[in-house]
């Protein structure tokens, strides 16, 4: 079975706020479905958090190196492309692209094979798992009603982040953590991304270890990206002093970039975006590091559903997992695909039992977002 074509799909009209100053335009352009068509008339879909137009460029240098390959290797394939690429930068819109082609091969092996991609990456450990509802901090009112909005669409974990917190003061930090779990109560677990990317970001080592101090008084189960991307030293310090578990990783792309995270243990829980860090097999070959250093693999997904998929399915085939993203209230999640996800009585997400990711894009949205 050999690869034909690569085409690319923009995703508008409905994008979230990230966070990012000036970031509510729901017509900005962030994430580019990928279909890999076959000649035996297979295709597999994936998704990049890229814009079309980086997706575009980096497959004129793609398309040459992919076009004619065997379908079914993706591992062999995707590396091939990597490796090929490196002086064309190692990382960054290349290795997004490359993403959403190896997880759009997962997808087209798992159809061609009539086997869900889980079981292809190893093996289902488990067929649920538990998705948190990621949502952003606000002010105090408007924190409360989102919150409790998410428990009762049945979810069971929620992580908030970036603006306002870390952005006016340590007490208001308080203030939004109390106002938090008083809303949720104890039973539902809470997660904290402090947003260590934005640009300029002010914060060091000494802020966010006395800021995971104050989380530990509201039962955090993790404090994420309290600091810039690539300060391994610093998460390092702040792991070694934090009563919280430490998370990072979703700006990281290709293994390799992750490797000083995982072997120096800085960090409790990794957090590949299979969109961004060179696929489903780019985040297997982390998650197995992570699993062997004794860190926990949590997959970053603020994407599409295509990414949750993708999501589930990793998750499902590691031997320790616990968590998924889930970006709530968004179209290119929640209108994608039809059936959409759905939470179980115990707020946790199925792990899609059919060929490939198990996900059939919605045509009708497809058509309006494109």
């Amino acid at each position: 079975m050999k690869i034909t074509e690569i085409k690319t799909v923009p995703l508008r009209g409905g994008t979230h706020d990230h966070g990012w100053p000036g970031g509510t335009d729901p017509n900005a352009q962030h994430n580019t479905i990928l279909e890999v068509r076959t000649d035996e008339g297979i295709t597999g879909i994936g998704s990049c958090y890229t814009t079309q137009a980086l997706v575009e460029g980096a497959l004129d240098l793609l398309r040459p190196h992919l076009i004619g390959e065997h379908a079914l290797e993706p591992e062999r394939v995707t590396e091939k492309l990597r490796q090929t690429m490196f002086w064309f930068g190692r990382g960054g819109a290349v290795e997004h692209a490359i993403s959403g082609i190896d997880i759009a091969l997962w997808d087209l092996c798992g159809k061609a094979l009539g086997q869900p991609v889980a079981r292809l990456l190893g093996g289902i450990y488990r067929d649920r798992i538990k998705p948190y509802a990621s949502i952003l901090f606000d002010e105090p009112a408007r924190l409360r009603d989102k919150l409790q909005e998410q428990v009762a669409r049945g979810f069971r974990a929620i992580k908030m982040g970036w603006r306002p917190f870390g952005r006016v003061s340590s007490k208001f930090d308080e203030e939004l953590m109390q106002v938090a779990r008083d809303a949720v109560g104890a039973d539902v677990e809470l997660m904290v991304d402090a947003g260590g990317s934005e640009q300029f970001w002010p914060h060091g080592v000494r802020w966010a270890v006395n800021t995971a101090r104050m989380l530990a008084n509201y039962d955090v189960s993790w404090f994420e990206e309290a600091l810039v991307p690539d300060d391994v030293e610093g998460f390092l310090e702040l792991r070694q002093n934090s009563p919280v578990p430490i998370a990072t990783g979703e700006c990281l792309t290709r293994r390799q970039t992750f490797q000083p995270f995982l072997e120096r243990r800085a960090v409790d829980i990794i957090q590949p975006d299979v969109t961004k860090c060179g696929g489903l097999t780019e985040a297997k070959r982390i998650g197995w590091t992570a699993y062997d250093h004794g860190i926990l693999l949590v997959p970053h997904g603020w994407n599409t559903a295509i990414g949750v998929a993708a999501d589930l399915a990793l998750t499902a085939a590691m031997p320790v997992a616990r968590w998924i993203e889930y970006q709530t209230g968004v179209p290119y999640i929640e209108e994608l695909i039809e059936p959409p996800f759905r939470l179980d009585d115990d707020g946790m997400l199925r792990v899609p039992e059919g060929p490939g990711l198990g996900i059939q894009l919605n045509p009708e949205v497809i058509a309006r977002m494109s």
